[in-house]
């Protein structure tokens, strides 16, 4: 067993950027918003990425995990053992494992899409170069099974959860590389973007409730069943993403880095379903290398993807997957969780209120 979380919980992520925790707000345990249990998580992560001696590498993972984000997956995890019937604290190690494997995707991600900023920040490979970019992700997709050796739990139930992270982690990194190899075979369809999406984002929804019914005693057949209940919420998430980078703020310093990566995102596919005459000018918008991206061009595909009705079909499918979710007979029979399920939507909707309630 790793160091006690009751040592760990006076503990804090040794980077210069981490803000002090405010007070928790009082909110219920089965509830996003509580926070009583997200320091010992941060404090587990930051142990963690420490290993036996804090090396260069430690403080570059160290460094990326102080740097901000909501940490939506750990208090998922957290949540949902709460409405399960488990006790948050329980379940601080499977927080821990599941935010690590995220940020991993993060990192990794970013080298891929040339990004230079996450959370309105210079991002990893920009801080300390490709290579060691490279290391901390790898580094990040290996702790989340050394966090499961701090879980107080049988080891049938360490096995089901070490089998759920491998799982998930290969559907994410699976789906990563299909959403890569859009644009380059051409696959511009709702239906290859969408289980691109599903295995990418979905799987990292899935994979905390799925963890959190294991430690709650549910058996491995039905954790999976509420698992995949929440595997849209990932694909929500991604829709709400590809919006908000030509019609909101992704924290990257201007809108459109998408199509300066040559993503081929929920907008795009939405406008050439309505006018598939513009698919050689889409085609060229996105091959265009980065730094050639004018960004008149960017603004053109915000005016037309508004104007042919491409945003609000995004918007409605969006409006219509947060439907689907909370219906979801499968949550029916457990009040608490259905809870927590409308209150990721109404979290992941925010940032786009404004959209839905706006002519499109």
């Amino acid at each position: 067993m790793g160091a006690p979380l009751r040592l760990l919980r006076a503990a804090s992520i040794a980077s210069p950027r981490t803000a002090p925790m405010p007070a928790p707000a009082r909110f219920p345990q089965h509830s996003l918003r509580c926070a009583d249990d997200v320091p010992a998580v941060q404090a587990l992560m930051a142990h963690l990425a420490a290993g036996e001696r804090l090396e260069r590498l430690g403080l570059i993972v160290q460094e990326h995990l102080g740097s901000g984000g909501k940490l939506m997956r750990a208090r998922l995890c957290l949540a949902a053992a709460a409405s399960l019937g488990a006790a948050r604290e329980d379940a601080v190690p499977w927080a821990a494992a599941v935010e690590l494997l995220h940020n991993a995707t993060l990192i990794h991600d970013d080298i891929q899409d040339g990004d230079l900023l996450r959370r309105g920040q210079p991002t990893v490979w920009v801080r300390h170069g490709v290579a060691q970019a490279i290391n901390a992700g790898d580094l990040l997709l290996m702790l989340p099974v050394v966090a499961l050796d701090h879980l107080d739990v049988s080891g049938d139930v360490r096995w089901a959860l070490a089998r759920s992270l491998a799982t998930h982690a290969s559907s994410t990194v699976r789906g990563q590389s299909q959403e890569l190899d859009l644009l380059k075979t051409g696959q511009l369809d709702r239906a290859s973007y969408t289980h691109a999406v599903v295995g990418k984002t979905g799987s990292l929804f899935a994979l905390p409730v799925e963890g959190a019914a294991l430690i709650a005693g549910h058996t491995p057949a039905n954790a999976r069943a509420l698992g995949r209940c929440f595997t849209n919420l990932g694909v929500l998430f991604q829709l709400q993403d590809d919006v908000l980078d030509l019609y909101g703020d992704k924290g990257r310093g201007h809108r459109g880095s998408d199509l300066e990566e040559g993503k081929v995102s929920a907008l795009v596919l939405a406008h050439l379903e309505r006018v598939p005459a513009d698919r050689e000018w889409l085609l060229d918008l996105l091959a265009a290398p980065r730094d050639l991206t004018a960004p008149d061009a960017v603004n053109k595909a915000i005016q037309v993807f508004r104007e042919s009705g491409a945003l609000g079909d995004v918007l409605a499918e969006i409006q219509a997957l947060s439907e689907l979710l909370v219906s979801d007979p499968q949550l029916a029979g457990n009040p608490a969780l259905l809870l927590l399920a409308r209150e990721v939507c109404g979290l992941a909707i925010e940032p786009i209120h404004h959209l839905l309630g706006a002519p499109r």
